[in-house]
């Protein structure tokens, strides 16, 4: 089925800021509280947003086989579970409704009173009810410049990192939407120079600039699937901040991971952006030496040109960007983590998240991590305002942004925000 969504060349009735994320070639999906606190499933062009349960009961995909409550839900999961096809049929359906040549309800007022909001009426909502969540540790530059701050520089990559995408079982009950508060943690750490380890709040808490991807029902459990069929069970792409604790992670993290350190909070954007919607921007991997085993290989472009940047913003300050990277630097792909995922027999579900791992490029300034743009606190940034920072502070926001563009289209993913606050 074409994706005629994606055409550059439509255009909307609706006004759309030169250099939004949002064009009419997005339609990205999400769920919101309306004016009236009606919990509803939508998406944006703009700085609009849509209300696609009204959409559907006022007859707008009409000849789309949908139940009556699909966009009556307070997450997308029995939506992403109806598979590609109708995520297609609808991208493509609301294209057409909103496109400038489109009549219908571009002049029915009363229409368009129900089913359009504009964006600073409405407040975002977790998309999904995610009852998994994979983080991965894909970036080889990034595990490089750990490897070497946490072990030593010849042991900096474990050995088995080069054969398969590593990864480890996070928490998804904390995982919150972009806007949410986030308390400092408390835990074990083990202070250079101390004797003993010590219970206190972290001092190293730390962001990871990172993508998720989601996932719909894929497979039985007991039965792996296919690297070369991974494609039709991700639905879409979030951006994610999975904070970290660094000095109860360094005392924690042997023998068995990260537990404490990560499961505190992690921060996902509202708009899932379809791989429909990325398919213009699919680049080739890095290239994998040694060559991956079977399960693992892959040809053609299977990476996204994803730009990314992070911000701190301190109370009342300006934001500073402290990084600037892209998602085609990750050493492993989607698909080979799903398929790795998968291949022991694992079962997937829909609204499962997985995250990329910190994404870092090859030199200062792109670097995912405070960790890593500070040397573990050794090199403090500035900002904007004179302070400096070795990780982040109470009262500080992080932000994370991500788009594609080329010659004609910019997809975005809106802001991925947080703020710490001191710990209870």
């Amino acid at each position: 089925m074409k994706i005629t969504a994606n055409d550059p060349d439509k255009k909307t009735w609706l006004h759309v800021e030169k250099n939004s994320d949002f064009p009419i070639q997005n339609i990205p999906f999400g769920v919101f509280l309306t004016k009236d606190n009606i919990t509803t499933i939508g998406t944006r062009i703009g700085n609009y947003a849509i209300d696609l349960a009204a959409l559907h009961q006022l007859g707008y995909f009409e000849g789309i086989p949908l139940t009556d409550d699909i966009f009556m839900q307070d997450n997308l999961n029995d939506f992403i579970s109806d598979g590609r096809t109708t995520w297609r049929l609808i991208r493509n359906r609301i294209a057409d409704t909103f496109d400038k040549e489109y009549k219908k309800l571009k002049e029915n007022s009363k229409h368009r009173d129900i089913v359009i909001f504009d964006i600073n009426e409405i407040e975002m909502l977790l998309p999904v009810d995610i009852g998994d969540f994979t983080d991965f540790y894909s970036s080889k530059n990034h595990a490089l410049n750990v490897g070497k701050m946490f072990r030593d520089t010849e042991n900096a990559l474990t050995p088995n990192w080069l054969h398969m995408p590593i990864a480890y079982h996070g928490r998804s009950s904390s995982i919150v939407v972009s806007g949410t508060k986030i308390r400092r943690p408390k835990g074990q750490t083990f202070p250079k120079g101390a004797k003993n380890p010590m219970f206190k709040p972290s001092e190293s808490v730390d962001f990871e600039l990172e993508m998720g991807f989601i996932t719909t029902d894929a497979n039985k459990l007991g039965k792996s699937i296919d690297i070369n069929e991974t494609d039709e069970y991700i639905f879409g792409m979030v951006l994610l901040n999975d904070w970290s604790a660094r000095d109860i992670q360094k005392w924690e993290y042997q023998p068995l991971g990260p537990f404490l350190a990560k499961s505190f909070a992690t921060t996902i954007s509202p708009w899932i952006v379809t791989m429909d919607a990325l398919e213009p921007f699919k680049v080739d991997s890095p290239e994998q030496d040694p060559k991956p085993f079977d399960y693992l290989q892959q040809e053609g472009e299977n990476s996204y040109d994803i730009n990314l940047e992070a911000s701190i913003k301190p109370k009342k300050q300006k934001q500073t960007v402290v990084s600037k990277t892209n998602y085609k630097d990750n050493y492993w792909t989607m698909s080979q983590q799903l398929a790795h995922q998968t291949v022991n027999g694992c079962n997937v579900r829909s609204g499962d998240l997985y995250g990329s791992g910190t994404i870092s490029g090859p030199k200062e300034g792109t670097y995912g991590s405070m960790l890593e743009l500070t040397m573990g606190g050794s090199k403090p940034i500035k900002l904007k305002d004179g302070t400096e920072r070795k990780f982040i502070n109470d009262g500080d926001t992080v932000i994370l942004k991500g788009y594609c563009k080329n010659k004609k289209v910019r997809i975005g993913f809106g802001e991925c925000r947080s703020k710490l606050r001191k710990t209870k």
